[in-house]
């Protein structure tokens, strides 16, 4: 199992180094992970209204002044556009690129958001003894489009996005009661078992991460998931969305805690 416990500062200078371009499930321990979703500002308003709206995807953690690629109130001195591993480029609802820095792309209109992710209820997970395939493998976990239409806000609309983890039986309640302590990164989970109420069709086949490994007994278990944007990208083809590539998310200073519930 690959866990990181250096501070993220640490990490986030190999990121902005070229020194670490992998996906950061294990790294940071204890400390929050966000999505990324960066806009310009005549489409910002209608995302923050679609993020108010569909609270269970897109859990709002910080959004950055205009132009400011500093989030001030989670990483002081942070930079969003060289401190994640990778980015993805979304022009006109097209992927055009797959790039590890986004300054060439940096405009001063432009509006910056970070979302809470699952990666942050992961730790308490395995704290209270719940395995994880995807962690303990290194792997990219498991994300699909569903057949649940996101609440829409202005251009914004389409599928909600969610993450699979296998659970085993035994363990499926205690992954319930501790990932609900974490509205902020997504909460508790929204499905259960059976993938094909979700629109899923083949479990082994995701539309983004890597397909997981089940033991015998485990159960698939779904939480809405902040690539929910990406998939929005698509159905509502802004000019411009930059966002991470999934799985390489942006390291906060925030501990995990602070986004308990109690």
């Amino acid at each position: 199992m690959r866990l990181d416990t250096r501070h993220p500062r640490q990490i986030r200078a190999d990121i902005r180094g070229g020194r670490l371009t992998g996906i950061t499930a294990g790294l940071g321990q204890n400390y929050v992970q966000a999505n990324l979703a960066i806009l310009p500002r005549a489409q910002a308003y209608d995302f923050l209204l679609f993020c108010q709206r569909n609270p269970r995807a897109c859990p709002l953690i910080e959004v950055c002044d205009a132009g400011s690629p500093e989030p001030v109130g989670v990483a002081p001195g942070a930079d969003l556009r060289t401190d994640l591993p990778r980015y993805r480029i979304h022009e006109h609802g097209v992927v055009t690129a797959e790039v590890t820095d986004i300054r060439s792309y940096w405009r001063d209109d432009l509006v910056a958001f970070l979302l809470g992710c699952s990666f942050t209820f992961e730790w308490a997970l395995l704290d209270a003894g719940v395995r994880l395939w995807h962690v303990e493998e290194g792997k990219g976990v498991a994300m699909w489009r569903t057949s649940i239409a996101c609440r829409p806000a202005g251009i914004f609309n389409g599928p909600m996005v969610v993450s699979m983890r296998p659970i085993r039986a035994v363990d499926v309640a205690k992954a319930v009661t501790v990932s609900a302590r974490y509205p902020g990164a997504h909460g508790a989970p929204i499905h259960v078992g059976d993938p094909a109420a979700l629109g899923i069709d083949d479990i082994t086949q995701p539309h983004y991460g890597e397909a997981q490994f089940f033991a015998p007994g485990d159960i698939p278990v779904f939480w809405a998931c902040g690539v929910t944007p990406q998939a929005v990208a698509l159905a509502a083809k802004p000019p411009l969305m930059i966002t991470h590539s999934p799985g390489h998310m942006f390291i906060t200073d925030l501990p995990n805690a602070s986004l308990a519930a109690w």
